[in-house]
């Protein structure tokens, strides 16, 4: 496993987008906690070590979401990778400011090993598996036996594996995901999402057999006493 290097840390620039970092005393950190709470509250029949993130559309908040959740479950102490499984746009390379030439979709296709194509992160417990150079046939390769290795030898190698995945309305990558893993979040964005998009989504999710744990609404405007995240079964 490779460890990022210090060139590539930004702390301004991810300021935002790794609030739960930057800002752990914020009140959206809490929020994330809260998120990480209820997915350890719904864990009782059974652990939930990989999980899903999605959106019914691009722009929701999800690779967001999928990376403030990855932190709060290092934060606790847990050994977390986040993968990014977006094969189509990624976006995971950007946030934590670091190459994706070597990634999940050249551990696919057996040009490098799992092992080396893990990047430590400047956050303690977390590491992180990009999406790699971008293939011709993103689905074919989520759907591969190549991914259910891969994601069976994460689960052996650390406590948590989050997993940022397309857009459920965009592609069929995000369900094909959900039915392999413990758990899905769905991620809608207040005032953007519609709800036929929001229902069609659940409905797909729960057509792949998935365990849908709980869906986050983001960009609610903050009113004292109120939450900015808000989530629920």
């Amino acid at each position: 496993m490779r460890q990022l290097p210090l060139k590539h840390r930004n702390p301004k620039k991810k300021d935002i987008k790794l609030i739960a970092y930057y800002k752990p005393q914020s009140y959206i950190t809490e929020q994330y906690r809260l998120l990480k709470n209820n997915i350890q509250f719904s864990s009782v029949d059974k652990e939930i070590k990989t999980i899903v993130v999605t959106s019914p559309e691009p722009g929701d908040g999800k690779s967001t979401t999928s990376a403030n959740l990855a932190i709060v479950l290092a934060q606790q102490g847990k050994r977390v990778i986040l993968v990014d499984s977006d094969l189509r746009k990624p976006t995971i390379h950007y946030t934590f400011n670091t190459s994706n030439l070597h990634g999940l979709t050249n551990v696919l296709t057996k040009e490098i090993s799992l092992e080396s194509a893990i990047l430590k992160t400047h956050i303690e417990n977390l590491e992180i598996l990009t999406s790699g150079k971008i293939p011709p046939n993103p689905s074919e390769l989520i759907e591969s036996k190549a991914m259910e290795m891969i994601l069976y030898q994460l689960q052996d190698w650390f406590d948590c594996v989050v997993i940022d995945s397309p857009p459920i309305l965009a592609v069929t990558d995000a369900q094909i995901l959900a039915n392999k893993c413990d758990g899905v979040i769905l991620v809608v964005s207040s005032g953007k999402t519609k709800k036929d998009a929001a229902l069609k989504s659940k409905n797909i999710l729960l057509h792949a057999n998935a365990r849908l744990i709980g869906v986050v609404m983001n960009g609610i405007e903050q009113k004292k006493g109120e939450d900015y995240y808000q989530y629920g079964p």
